[in-house]
């Protein structure tokens, strides 16, 4: 069996960060999906993008319906905010656009969990005394 050189991987080239921190939130595993799928199509300058629900449902193998769940489910936990949009079509018609997803911090993301785990737990808390 003749020896085969593996191709060298730039570090930079073809790949995308993912935060270590995403798995520490208590994501189900469409939305790590959804939120990996945005970083893949973000402006690495401004931190947006605008794919389509449909678009991210192809790559995904996901329904728009899902995908716009996990978008809301995204927002609702602060990793991404998003914005309506709005095109003029050949006619000079306004139409509603694709949303333009900005990634927001990580850091703003882990704060807010830890803020709603400390909720949580103190009204477990006065739960458990009032019972």
């Amino acid at each position: 069996m003749k020896y085969q050189q593996y191709w060298k991987r730039d570090a930079a080239k073809n790949y995308f960060p993912l935060p270590n921190e995403i798995f520490c939130l208590g994501l189900c595993s469409g939305e790590i999906a959804v939120y990996a799928y945005l970083l893949y199509c973000e402006d690495r300058k401004t931190y947006q993008c605008y794919p389509s629900f449909r678009t991210i449902g192809k790559a995904l193998k996901m329904s728009r319906n899902t995908v716009s769940k996990y978008v809301k489910l995204l927002e609702q936990k602060q990793l991404i905010s998003t914005e309506p949009t709005e095109i003029f079509n050949s006619n000079g018609k306004k139409r509603n656009g694709n949303l333009l997803y900005t990634i927001l911090p990580i850091e703003q993301a882990v704060m807010h969990y830890c803020t709603q785990q400390l909720e949580r737990a103190k009204l477990l808390r006065v739960q458990s005394k009032a019972g």
